[in-house]
């Protein structure tokens, strides 16, 4: 984005003072980080096998959603995350990033039927992470906030079609808010922490090392995944009434010896859908609240391997691996499918047909170089360039 952290450009009146005081009213304040943002969250537990990349793609009823890196160095700041849609119906993508806000750090999304969140990770001078959202595919965006660091991995945030919001921060703390308008105004409890999943009953008997991702299953529930010390198990934990429990996926008998992390969990209209690693196999698992199915794996992952993934309508999941490898899925009951190796630069994948997703279906790759986003489109076994985007980045800024 070309405006800087204290433009705020394109939102309203109100919003840039309502955003601007709210930041002027931290505790922590906006130029030095708080005491859950300076914890580091792998302090009391080994890495995980796999860190998830941000670069992500979503699709809601208002259209298609991809996140993804550009620019240059992260080092010098220079790397700048960027929000593209492409509108129900549309064939073409546009920028939406919401503007005046350091967006160096990463962003996260979640998405409903009527609106889209987007979550900026602190970076820069940033000590807490602003929230914006959309309910007319990214042309005006609401502020809203959250007093603390976002975890980096592209499920922290999860919101549910009544209002009810989920966070998951950097130091493995899950808040929580009960409607939008109370995530909008700060309004965050906790709900649980890292420790506290770990030293329960299902925590305990899978190992927790890490929280991953959170969102909802049926009937509201809150739900949080991550990754297992204890070989053969899956940390997939959902809260029920306050207690937390294990939400009982079992691993396919072949992977009983290897650790699992689950590396992203969305909500589908009739349950959620689990991507996980184990050992070096990929698998999704789809449950319809009440039992799970597990697909057959994509082997041969190895740590490192995973460049981005997401999820789509129906269960539908993709993976974007190393050397421009990847593999789509359609849901529950249907097989991998691999794709033509992307092009060169491709950040994200994301669903361009709205039927289909595995053999057969219609898929867009956004590619990056720099400052110019180039989108290919795979129709009938080939990738054909259809779009071509470039961002007015500020090399220097913060947003």
């Amino acid at each position: 984005m070309t405006s800087g952290f204290s433009g705020f450009s394109g939102f309203s009146g109100w919003a840039r003072v309502g955003l601007l005081l709210a930041c002027a009213g931290l505790a922590a304040g906006c130029g030095s980080g708080s005491p859950r943002a300076s914890q580091n969250r792998g302090a009391t537990a080994s890495a995980p096998a796999v860190t998830v990349p941000l670069s992500t793609s979503l699709v809601t009823a208002q259209g298609t959603w991809a996140i993804t890196v550009m620019g240059g160095s992260a080092a010098s700041d220079n790397n700048f995350w960027q929000l593209f849609v492409r509108p129900a119906g549309a064939s073409q993508w546009s920028l939406v990033t919401p503007p005046g806000v350091a967006d160096n750090g990463g962003l996260v999304a979640a998405g409903t039927g009527k609106s889209l969140v987007i979550g900026f990770r602190p970076s820069q001078d940033l000590a807490f992470s602003p929230l914006a959202t959309s309910t007319d595919t990214g042309k005006n965006w609401t502020p809203g906030l959250l007093d603390a660091d976002l975890a980096n991995d592209p499920g922290a945030i999860a919101v549910d079609p009544s209002g009810q919001a989920l966070a998951l921060l950097q130091d493995g703390i899950i808040q929580t808010a009960p409607t939008a308008a109370a995530a909008a105004a700060g309004r965050w409890s906790e709900l649980t922490t890292r420790q506290a999943l770990a030293a329960s009953a299902p925590g305990r008997n899978c190992g927790l090392r890490e929280l991953d991702a959170v969102s909802f299953g049926v009937n509201r529930t809150p739900m949080a995944v991550g990754s297992c010390e204890r070989p053969g198990v899956a940390g997939v934990f959902i809260d029920a009434s306050g207690t937390w429990q294990s939400a009982g996926l079992v691993l396919p008998a072949e992977f009983r010896g290897d650790r699992a992390q689950v590396l992203g969990l969305a909500a589908t209209s009739g349950g959620n859908a689990a991507l996980l690693l184990a050992g070096d196999s990929l698998l999704v698992a789809w449950s319809n609240g009440t039992r799970w199915t597990v697909s057959a794996p994509v082997a041969g992952v190895g740590s490192g391997s995973v460049r981005a993934s997401g999820f789509g309508t129906g269960g539908s999941a993709w993976l974007l691996l190393s050397g421009g490898r990847a593999e789509t899925i359609s849901g529950p009951g249907t097989a991998w499918h691999s794709l033509p190796p992307v092009p060169p630069g491709t950040m994200t994948l994301a669903p361009a047909g709205t039927a289909t997703l595995g053999l057969g279906g219609v898929w867009d790759a956004l590619a990056v170089s720099g400052s110019e986003l180039t989108v290919w489109r795979l129709t009938k076994g080939a990738w054909a360039k259809v779009q071509l985007i470039k961002v007015p980045i500020e090399y220097g800024s913060s947003s």
